[in-house]
């Protein structure tokens, strides 16, 4: 198979990428190692109500997912934040009205972010997307090795993944030592996080005066708020770890429980029945984080392409992903940056 432009990696960058290249008449292929669409956009299914366990938040401003969704004919809706916050002290006491966690005037998207990585996916050619292809080897001819056994041919190659995913793949001659070290030292965005889901009935908090919106010095959990879908047709509350990756992973089904304790703990028994549970561990996701993210950046890294990689092969290889977005790096916004950078690269514009 030969194609103009191969776009490595099926998550938001990516498949907002072959979007725009798609209505540009370009001719493309995009290929993504897993057997689904989204890369670290990914939803809780509960018969049909979808709960992030990606990304989820939108912020005022970010013009470019605002446009996407409305050209996707989906919609935003405001996170709720209404009511009282909660502050889990080290001993378990819960005190009302106190903690700094929330996340009031943010947006989400309508039926949870995959949604959108759903939409975009839904309007490209199938015969030009590709699941299960795993890239494990790349030379200056612009053959793409995928794991699987095929190779694939192109003009230009956009890879749409995270940093130091690319610095594991096999390039011949071998990228220079200055752009090899470049790519592992950007922090993959999430790599280090988990972040856990629970599903009810109702969302029951609201009814007393509570929003959902926790924070706490005990754990598991470090950060809580209020994840229901726009219709609250069921409740949902989600938290991210505050436990390192490595206890995490030690701590193995026993955590799930320790959760739920917490939760019953902060919001009442009732938040002892959930109807479903869901823990993603993205430092455990193989095509999202490396060894080397199990440690979270100490801040919010300053994205950007190093200078080293600026020119890789004559241009013939460019980035697109939100770790090197000219804007918003890290977030949905960035992701949609990074793939409209390359985009403008590509088509001259």
């Amino acid at each position: 198979m030969h194609t103009q432009t191969l776009i490595i990696g099926g998550g938001l960058s990516g498949l907002s990428l072959a979007y725009q290249l798609a209505q540009s008449g370009h001719d493309y292929q995009l290929i993504e190692a897993r057997s689904r669409f989204g890369g670290r956009i990914k939803s809780l299914d509960v018969d049909g109500a979808k709960f992030d366990l990606g990304p989820s938040w939108v912020w005022p401003g970010q013009t470019r997912v605002a446009e996407l969704v409305s050209d996707l004919g989906l919609h935003l809706f405001e996170q709720w934040s209404t009511g009282d916050q909660l502050y889990e002290h080290p001993t378990g006491e819960v005190a009302r009205n106190a903690g700094f966690m929330s996340m009031a005037g943010s947006f989400r998207i309508a039926g949870g972010s995959s949604a959108m990585t759903d939409a975009l996916a839904a309007r490209l050619d199938p015969a030009r997307i590709h699941l299960g292809k795993s890239v494990s080897a790349i030379d200056d001819s612009l053959k793409v090795q995928c794991a699987d056994g095929q190779s694939i041919t192109a003009d230009r190659v956009v890879l749409c993944i995270p940093p130091r995913l690319t610095a594991q793949i096999a390039f011949t001659p071998a990228l220079p030592k200055a752009a090899t070290a470049a790519l592992q030292s950007i922090p993959t965005w999430m790599g280090a996080h988990a972040k856990f889901v629970a599903v009810y009935p109702t969302p029951f908090w609201r009814d007393n005066g509570l929003s959902g919106d926790a924070s706490s010095r005990r754990g598991p959990l470090a950060e809580i708020h209020d994840a229901s879908p726009e219709d609250g047709r069921y409740g949902a509350l989600f938290g991210f770890m505050g436990l390192p990756a490595d206890v995490r992973k030690q701590a193995g089904n026993a955590l799930a429980a320790a959760v739920i304790d917490q939760l019953a703990n902060l919001f009442g028994p009732t938040a002892r029945s959930p109807i479903m549970t869901s823990l993603e561990d993205w430092s455990q996701a193989s095509f999202t984080a490396t060894h080397a993210d199990a440690t979270p950046p100490p801040g919010h890294p300053p994205y950007a392409v190093p200078l080293a990689v600026r020119d890789i092969w004559n241009g013939k290889v460019l980035f697109a992903t939100t770790e090197m977005a000219p804007d918003n790096g890290g977030l949905i916004e960035g992701a949609l940056a990074a793939a409209e950078a390359a985009a403008a690269q590509i088509l001259g514009h």
